[in-house]
């Protein structure tokens, strides 16, 4: 799942969830997941978009982006996003970290 444009012109305040892992590349099932957990989060009401990109040694990182945190709170509730995780961390991850953020300041540039 790598993003080919950048999400941009978001009027801030806005929330960030910033997702970086390190697993194997594609592991069983990862692939199939991931595209539905990306159909499942374009369903939320407050969803703005993602960016997504992996190194050839297995590094990943995602910034999904969300209008508040009522809908960055039910993107972590969904029960389907719930199972991903869990399934994640039995098979998939190598390891990974989650953050959050809030951002009041945004601003982007594209060549014409």
């Amino acid at each position: 799942m790598t993003t080919s444009r950048l999400v941009a012109d978001l009027e801030p305040p806005y929330y960030t969830a910033v997702f970086t892992s390190l697993r194997p590349d594609n592991p069983e099932g990862y692939a199939e997941t991931s595209e539905h957990m990306q159909e499942i989060v374009k369903q939320i009401p407050g969803f703005l978009g993602y960016e997504s990109a992996r190194t050839p040694g297995g590094i990943g990182i995602t910034v999904a982006y969300f209008r508040d945190e009522e809908s960055l709170t039910a993107w972590r509730q969904n029960a389907e996003h719930q199972s991903a995780q869990r399934r994640g961390r039995e098979q998939w991850y190598d390891a990974y970290s989650l953050h959050i953020g809030k951002v009041e300041r945004s601003y982007s540039f594209e060549r014409e």
